[in-house]
């Protein structure tokens, strides 16, 4: 590399590590920490995950930074009228474009790795901390109200108060799915939180309970398990999984479709043997329709997530593409002009075109393969418009 590009790579180098430093601590500050906050975290908590979250922001800062960074730099070369000493030189704009181009593709290559590697594990260290400091939080909620109410898994509990973490006169309303609900009352209650089960442990004492038929009972001790509240359910969102993870995923899922599928027309023969033409009605055969539905979600959602990943990651790259020529041609406006000329663009086209064929590629209107890359090749158009200016000024 001839000392010209290493000069413009040093200084792209340079510029991006700051502002990306910057950028990332203020979306902790701002958003992150108050979000925490809200959700119960503590000091404590908070500094426990700060580690996790703060990379796990890289994916999102990375593109938008790195374009900041090629307006900067190159729109000050354009502005003290290095582009044009070169070109009198007789030196391809081309030349002073690599470095921004191979620093694109690096990129997106480490946000492609992030977002695969770094992020679902960052996530899964968070949601542990999260975990197993839901027992203060719980605790320190019935501290602050004397009360808990989980109605999703239909779950209340009142005490008198919180002793160390001992729950004085303590009541417990647990009701059913059917409607029906059993009620414990007692003096003395603790609670452990078994996350391998995913429930809460009570050990109760002095106390009664009411069955849903109006039956009274009364103990000395007994222990009970309750669900874990704020438990997490169904599958595991795309995003919480690495692309190998998903590509097993799917590769199950196809598996078991095929299976489910061979199940029910080895049914339907057997009904048509049999005489039980009852069971050929669609109502008998909702539930193989149901489960086929909800394989072909899944599907479309973890296939969704595997290109958008991809295609997201790259646009560090297209980015650059555009706006390192961008810059250039705007080299006499102050930088955060040229950033906001080329940035507004990208708000209000790139963006919601991805969010739009997403959303059309998890219903399954579009495929995933070509659709997600929609904005890439706009951007990719653009770029092109401007190289041609460039190149001919």
């Amino acid at each position: 590399m001839r000392i010209l590009q290493r000069a413009v790579l040093k200084d792209l180098l340079w510029v991006f590590s700051g502002v990306a430093t910057a950028l990332t601590l203020l979306l902790v500050v701002v958003g992150v920490i108050g979000e925490a906050t809200k959700s119960g975290l503590g000091p404590v908590q908070i500094l426990q995950i700060l580690p996790y979250i703060v990379p796990s922001l890289l994916p999102f800062t990375i593109p938008a930074t790195f374009l900041l960074t090629v307006c900067v730099v190159y729109g000050r070369m354009s502005g003290d009228q290095e582009i044009t000493a070169m070109k009198a030189a007789g030196i391809n704009v081309l030349d002073v474009l690599w470095p921004a181009f191979v620093l694109g593709a690096m990129l997106s290559l480490g946000t492609l790795m992030l977002t695969d590697l770094f992020v679902p594990w960052a996530r899964a260290r968070i949601e542990h901390v999260v975990t197993t400091a839901m027992e203060e939080i719980f605790l320190d909620v019935l501290r602050a109200h004397n009360q808990f109410s989980d109605p999703a898994r239909g779950l209340a509990i009142q005490v008198g108060r919180v002793d160390d973490r001992k729950l004085m006169d303590a009541t417990f309303r647990y009701t059913l799915p059917s409607g029906q609900t059993t009620l414990i009352a007692c003096r003395q209650a603790t609670l452990q939180f078994d996350l391998a089960g995913q429930q809460v442990l009570l050990d109760l004492h002095d106390g009664t309970i009411e069955t849903p038929g109006g039956t009274g009972l009364d103990f000395e001790h007994i222990e009970r398990p309750f669900p874990l509240p704020m438990q997490s359910s169904g599958p595991m969102p795309p995003r919480n999984i690495t692309i190998q993870n998903i590509r097993r995923e799917l590769a199950t899922i196809v598996g078991e479709s095929e299976r489910l599928q061979q199940r029910r027309v080895l049914a339907a023969a057997f009904s048509l043997s049999t005489g039980s033409f009852d069971e050929l009605l669609p109502a008998a055969q909702q539930p193989f329709d149901k489960k086929q539905v909800d394989h072909k979600e899944r599907r479309q959602k973890l296939t969704t997530e595997l290109h958008s990943r991809i295609a997201l990651a790259c646009s560090c790259f297209f980015f650059g593409l555009v706006g390192s020529p961008f810059a250039i041609l705007q080299g006499k406006r102050q930088f955060l002009t040229s950033f906001a000329l080329c940035f507004i663009p990208i708000l209000l086209l790139y963006y919601p075109s991805v969010l739009l064929s997403m959303n059309l590629a998890r219903e399954g209107v579009m495929h995933p393969a070509w659709g997600m890359w929609i904005g890439n090749a706009g951007l990719t158009l653009a770029a092109a418009v401007i190289m041609k200016k460039v190149l001919r000024h």
